[in-house]
This record gives C-alpha cells, structure tokens and sequence, in this order.
C-alpha cells in the first residue's frame, strides 16, 4: 500500500515530461551548492567585515597573508601538473603501446597510489626522512646514521615528491584510456613512409592524445593546489604556507573573514586553471581516431630496453603504492621512528593505558576517542554513500530523460561545481551558511549533519557522472513501455532503472565511501571532539607528535579505503581498457 501511495504520488507530481523532476533536483543543487557558495561571498562583502579583502590583498599583512602562500601554492600545482603528466604518460605509454614485461602489474599499481590518502605518504615520508630540525623522533634513516638535510625532510621538496606519487595515477588513467583509442594503422601507415619512433611519437601519439594529457594535468593542477595534508604535515612545521593551510590557520584562531577571503580566492584560482585546461581542449577538434573500421592496438619492440624500462616502472609503482603502506605498518607497532625494524609493540593497536608509553594514551582497541571516530567514519561514509547516490541517481535521470533548456544545463553546472572549489574551501562555505541558524532551524555546526550535507554536496559530481553513464546504458524504451501500461516514474525507477544499473550505482557509491572515508581537506573545518573523523584524528595525533598512533590510525583508513577501492573497481572493471591491455 505504502508503495503504490509513493508510485501515485510520483505519477502525478512527474507527469510532465521531467519538468518537475528538473526544478526538483534543481532546488537539490542551489541548497546544497549554491546556496553555501554565495552565502561566504555574501559574509565577505557585509560591511562588517568588507575590510577583510583589504587585509588580504592589500594591507602589509597581504605578503604572509596571501601573495607569499599562493607563490607556493601555484608552484605545487605547476610542479605536480607537469610531474604527473611525465610519470603518468610514461607509465600509460608502457603499458599500452609497449611490449613491457608484467603490463598488467604496472597497470594495476598506477591506479592504486589515488587510493590511498595523500596524508598516508606524507606521513610515510617523515618516518623514513624525518630530522631533528622541529624536534620530537627523528626518522629511519637519521636514525641509521644518516645525515638528512633540512631541505629533503621539510618544505617544498618532499610535499612535491608525495602530492607527484600521489596523483599521477589521475594522469596514468586519463592518459591509458586515450592511447587505447590510438589505432595501429595510423602508426604503421606513418612507419611504411619511413617515419622513425620518435617522429610517431611526436607526430602521430601525442597529438592525438593531447586532450588526455592537458585534462590530467590539470586534475592535477588543482588537486595539488587544494591539497590541505601534505603542505600541513611537511610544511607548516617549517613555516611553509600554502592558500589551503592559510585558511585552516585563519579559520582555526578566529579570523574567519579573512579565511574565507582566501578560500574564494582559492575557489577562483582553481576554477581559472580548469576552465583553461578544458578550453584548450575544446579549442582544437581534430582529435578523431576511432572510426568505424575495426581497431587494433600498436605495441612498439622495446629491445634490449625491454627489462631496465620494466624495472623502473615496477620501482615508481612499488614506490608510490607498496613502501608507504609497509612503512606506516611497521610504524604502527615500533616505539620510535628511528628504531622501525625492532622492538616491535601490540600497545598502539591493542595496549591498554600505560602511563610510560605515550603518555598514558591506549591502543586501538581501548581508546574511546578512536573507536568512536571509527565508528562514526564508517557511518559518515555509508550514509553519504547512500545519499549521494540517491539524489545523484534522481539528477543523473532527469539530465538523462528531460529534454534540453534552461534547468538541465544549470543543473548539469552547479553539479559539477565542485570539481572546481577545493575541499577546505568548500568546507568554509558550509561553516558559513550552516554554521549559523537559519530561520527555525539551528546550527549544524559539530553535528553529524553538517558533515553528511557537506560531504554528500562535495562528492555529488562523482555521484552524477557514475549515474549518467549507467541511465545512459538503460533503453528509454523500457521505460516508455512501462509508462504505456500505467507505472508511474517511481515503479519505473524501482522496477527498471534501478535494477538495470545496480552495478554500475554500486561502484559508484563504493567510490563516494571511500572519497570521504580518507578526505582530509574537506572534513579538517568541520571536526569537532563530539563529531570525530579519522583522517582528522589521524592529522591531530600526527600534529601533537603521537606518530605510532597516527600511523596505526592511518593504516586502518588504508585497509578500508584499499578493500573497497578494489571492489569498485572490480565492479568496474570494463571501463579501464589497460586492465584488458
């Protein structure tokens, strides 16, 4: 009964050909986008506190405040661009056009280093490099004798050395899928004129897969100029300053005018550079090369390079994806950095409290704090799986089945939005809008709803695309059918739709889980003690010099974020040719 009361009700509010459904989920994005975007606008221009762009941008405050930060920030993501798109290419160029031995392992460790948390490698890179510079444990290798400059354990060095083994598998997989649509008989048409490897390459290779490369570097671009952990892990310790870290640091003492200031800036800065990357893109249209010929993919005879080329992509891969998850591991169970193959401890995961080790802090298993912020971590990523996919599924239906105007194509933009505002930026806005009472309602600030409303908005993109892509594998015929013999649009969701597409809505969701289970940057604003995250717990022990703690912590967000990834992936394994390759 109940059911047949819902399917009515959907039949004749979803009558007309989704102009319901289109302002519905239109209404769904100004609340959960909009509305918090220019809510911190609108807090910034108050003549309260108008005298905050002043401050930032002008005033002798304005060099520490802001130009010296986004110096900093600009060249993270200019490195991490480039050095994603060279690690990234090479590896996808291997695996897809070579004759490589082991294609298929190098393939499967590329996607992995995106799966594991970017603050996991930053705080692997401190226990190996880790120096006497900030006080506290040294690292490993100091540990063993070795002398580690200041410049290779802090700074800008090593944030560029994580955030580059961190994200190039963004590029390797927009580039891997690009070179599988390269067809053999371009290549070997050019080869029987004479064209040598490095004219095919240049000629023929790069530019046809030139929208790949610029659409990876500049996921990279901003996923390295909005990246919060590792300039906060292996930055601030020394002073170094990004735009992400200065609006943590404004947020956290108070001066949140100026935060969010900087947090629009932020917001604009990334939204400029990709806005440049997919103009680039769509400047040019002669990228054509799948036909309606049958294809074959063209692998170049590496020779007696064969097996040094194999061992040097094994070694970035096992560098990138292996060592840091052994080394938090071995972490996890050592009572010091410089001491990480002995005296190995169960106390940091299963010890009581101890008032000599750790000062009196317990394991895993007897810390409350911990086993609440799992508990709640766990929760927080089922439920914004859930409703992420719910309300992107309804925004994916209506782009998908309504026809073309005004409300799809701002549906469409404000969903995809947040693709373009950094996750502690995004974070601010919320604060902002939600942090205060609205009307009736109250604040949300510390409350486990604010951190599903944010969460789910910030990962609807993913959410959309997965469930465009499934709608659009699902004949609106079927449905056309079911319409014809009475079923309103809610039977035909549940009855149809749904069913069809489980799989790929299932992937999908499994991918939100695992975003916001390991997220950082969004979540850092939010935190409070009554409403625990583990990556922020994580970052707070690390921060406060409990690195055992940290580090066990951090390896139980790998074990869930690792398992789940895999699953999803499996789920969707068709859409990743170099699996296939």
């Amino acid at each position: 009964m109940a059911l047949a009361a819902i399917d009515g009700m959907g039949r004749r509010l979803f009558a007309a050909p989704g102009r319901f459904l289109s302002v519905f989920v239109l209404a769904i994005a100004v609340i959960l986008i909009a509305a918090p975007l220019v809510k911190i606008a609108l807090v910034t221009i108050s003549p309260q506190t108008i005298a905050a762009w002043g401050d930032v941008l002008t005033s002798r405050l304005s060099p520490n405040l802001f130009y010296k930060p986004l110096g900093n920030t600009l060249l993270i993501g200019a490195s991490v661009a480039g050095g994603c798109v060279i690690i990234g290419g090479f590896l996808a160029w291997l695996v897809m056009m070579t004759d490589v031995p082991f294609r298929r392992t190098i393939a499967v460790l590329s996607t992995l280093p995106f799966m594991i948390p970017s603050f996991a490698a930053a705080l692997a890179w401190s226990v190996l490099f880790r120096n006497e510079r900030v006080g506290g444990q040294i690292g490993f290798l100091q540990g063993l004798g070795m002398e580690i400059p200041d410049w290779l354990a802090w700074g800008m060095v090593p944030s560029l050395i994580v955030l580059i083994t961190h994200y190039y598998s963004l590029t390797f997989t927009v580039i891997a899928a690009a070179l599988a649509t390269v067809n053999a008989d371009l290549v070997e048409a050019a080869q029987m004129t004479g064209a040598s490897r490095r004219r095919v390459f240049f000629g023929i290779i790069l530019p046809v897969t030139l929208p790949a490369v610029i659409a990876g570097g500049s996921l990279s671009f901003a996923g390295g100029v909005s990246n919060f952990a590792v300039p906060a892990l292996l930055g601030l310790p020394v002073r170094m300053q990004t735009l992400s870290t200065r609006i943590y640091g404004m947020m956290e003492v108070g001066q949140t005018a100026r935060g969010y200031v900087i947090a629009l800036l932020l917001v604009l800065i990334s939204a400029f550079f990709l806005w440049l990357g997919n103009r680039l893109i769509t400047g040019r249209r002669s990228y054509a090369t799948i036909t309606g010929k049958g294809g074959r993919a063209k692998r170049f005879d590496l020779g007696g390079l064969r097996w040094p080329l194999c061992t040097l992509a094994l070694t970035i891969s096992v560098f990138a994806t292996i060592v840091p998850v052994l080394v938090l591991t071995a972490s996890s169970f050592a009572p010091s950095a410089s001491a990480l193959l002995s005296n190995w401890t169960l106390h940091y995961w299963l010890g009581e409290s101890t008032p000599s080790i750790a000062q009196g802090l317990a394991g895993i298993a007897h810390n409350p704090d911990i086993l609440s912020a799992i508990g709640i971590t766990i929760g927080l990523g089922l439920i914004v799986a859930a409703a992420g996919s719910a309300v992107g599924l309804l925004i994916s239906y209506s782009l998908v089945r309504a026809k073309r105007g005004f409300v799809p194509t701002a549906v469409s933009q404000l969903c995809f939005l947040p693709l373009f505002i950094p996750g502690i930026a995004f974070g601010a806005a919320y604060i902002a809008l939600y942090g205060a009472p609205i009307g009736p309602f109250p604040a949300l600030y510390g409350t486990f709803g604010l951190l599903v409303l944010a969460a789910t908005a910030f990962l609807l993109p993913f959410a959309v695309q997965t469930g465009r892509a499934v709608i659009q594998q699902v004949s609106g015929d079927l449905e056309e059918s079911a319409r014809l013999t009475g079923a309103g649009f809610v039977r035909r969701l549940t009855a149809i739709t749904i069913p069809l597409s489980a799989r790929g809505l299932t992937a999908g969701a499994l991918l939100v889980f695992v975003k916001i289970v390991r997220d950082l940057s969004l979540v850092v604003l939010l935190f409070t003690p009554t409403m625990p995250v583990l990556s922020v717990v994580a970052y707070r022990y690390a921060s406060e010099g409990f690195a055992q703690f940290a580090n066990a912590i951090t390896v139980v967000i790998l074990l869930i974020s690792i398992t789940v990834s895999l699953i999803a992936n499996r789920l969707q394994a068709k859409s990743q040719p170099w699996l296939q390759a």
